[in-house]
């Protein structure tokens, strides 16, 4: 049975829920390995609209067991939050597991994210604010607390005070905040130990037993491929992977478990933040885009860039990822459009790029290269073949498979959890 990695192939808001979903019935466990509450899934079942920040969203299926494993910063207040909140609406939220090896966001750490974007000033990267990129710093300087910190006092006292020791200095003598004690710092952490012991394991072995037994394993990364630490626009990016490749290192399984990688791309293109991005519309398009898609942040509630498709960027994820199958969203929103452009390819000072410029100079000052599509004006949410599709929409699907550099196999006609034309098995 397949290991299937599931990422995002723009700059994150693709619509991952919704292809996790697809594939939840059929899978017995989904593991979210990167990122941490600066994200978020939108999942629609029936009438219900569920918003998933640091869950995975295969909590919402049953029978799926639900891991948060090592690749992973945890607000554990976020995540109780979370649980508590699902619960609530009758969600059984009782097989999650939490990897021992997860680093966990601090108070410190949404602090220095907040202050030190502020003091960025014009050249601030858009950080959510949630303390995601402090943790992941403190992770690769050594200094972090992981979740099985917390049920060693003497242990977790001791790596608080190393922390603080040099943020403290920071935060009073740079950003001129209050100092934060190592007491209130441990005294919050602890009190979350012992509700958060019994989901808490070997996520790496548990996965491994998972793969051996032959279990479906589906790994759901956080952000995608354009946020990517090294793979995106960096500096605005994430703090993690967020490719495929990040969900080796995030959940500890070995790269030859590794069976597909589904990307995830919407119909057009749309971002959060700072950073380049070639076909951003500044004009009625764009705010037709946002107004039909409701573009706006699931975590955060911004308005996201919206743009045209971008076929260099799709072609970038195929080969990065090394992508099996693309899963197309939100089709639906480019209804009434009289024309539909897609980016081909950029101009740069009179050079043209056929690929992602590896200049990120470059990429900024690129200018799309268009191909105009015909578009249509028939209601696609309740077509559920391909076939159905208005005969432009058949057209515009099968152009931009053609560019993108792997098959789509499935394509989002509206945000109901059925509406979707699947074209291609995704597991089998």
């Amino acid at each position: 049975m397949p290991a299937i990695v599931l990422i995002g192939a723009q700059w994150g808001d693709e619509g991952k829920g919704k292809a996790t979903d697809l594939l939840g019935s059929r899978v017995d466990y989904v593991v979210k390995f990167n990122g941490g509450n600066n994200a978020g899934h939108t999942v629609v079942v029936g009438d219900e609209k569920y918003a998933l920040h640091l869950l995975p969203s295969g909590i919402l299926t049953p029978n799926v067991t639900p891991v948060i494993s090592n690749g992973v910063v945890v607000d554990i207040e976020v995540l109780f939050e979370e649980l508590d909140a699902l619960a609530t609406r009758g969600v059984d939220v009782s097989k999650l597991k939490v990897s021992a090896n997860a680093h966990v966001i601090t108070q410190y750490h949404r602090t220095l994210d907040k202050v030190t974007e502020r003091f960025l000033g014009k050249r601030q990267i858009g950080t959510t604010g949630r303390g995601i990129g402090p943790s992941y710093a403190d992770k690769i300087n050594r200094v972090g607390i992981r979740i099985q910190d917390l049920f060693d006092e003497n242990i977790l006292r001791q790596k608080v005070e190393g922390a603080l020791e040099q943020k403290n200095h920071l935060l009073v003598k740079v950003y001129n905040r209050r100092a934060i004690t190592v007491d209130e710092i441990v005294s919050e952490l602890l009190s979350y130990a012992e509700r958060l012991r019994p989901m808490v394991e070997d996520t790496a072995l548990l996965l491994h037993k998972a793969l051996e037994d032959n279990k479906t394993v589906l790994f759901e990364g956080g952000q995608a491929t354009m946020l990517d630490v090294d793979h995106g626009t960096y500096p605005f990016v994430t703090s993690s992977n967020a490719t495929s490749g990040g969900a080796v290192t995030g959940s500890g399984i070995a790269p030859n478990k590794i069976d597909r990688v589904i990307a995830v791309v919407k119909a057009y293109t749309t971002r959060v933040g700072a950073g380049p991005f070639p076909t951003e519309l500044f004009d009625d398009n764009g705010e037709f885009l946002r107004a039909n898609g409701f573009e706006f942040g699931t975590t955060t509630g911004r308005p996201r860039r919206c743009g045209w498709y971008d076929a260099p960027i799709a072609r970038y994820t195929a080969r990065i990822n090394g992508v099996t199958d693309f899963v197309l969203t939100k089709l639906d929103v480019l209804t009434g459009l009289p024309t539909i452009p897609v980016c081909v390819a950029y101009e740069v000072d009179g050079v043209r790029f056929d690929e992602v410029p590896v200049s990120q100079s470059d990429f900024h000052h690129a200018t799309p290269i268009y191909e105009n599509f015909p578009g249509w004006t028939e209601d696609l949410t309740g077509v559920r073949s391909f076939e159905e599709l208005p005969k432009n929409a058949q057209d515009y699907v099968l152009a931009i498979e053609a560019m993108s550099g792997s098959r789509i196999s499935a394509i989002g006609v509206g945000p109901g959890r059925d509406a979707i034309v699947v074209r291609h098995d995704l597991i089998d």
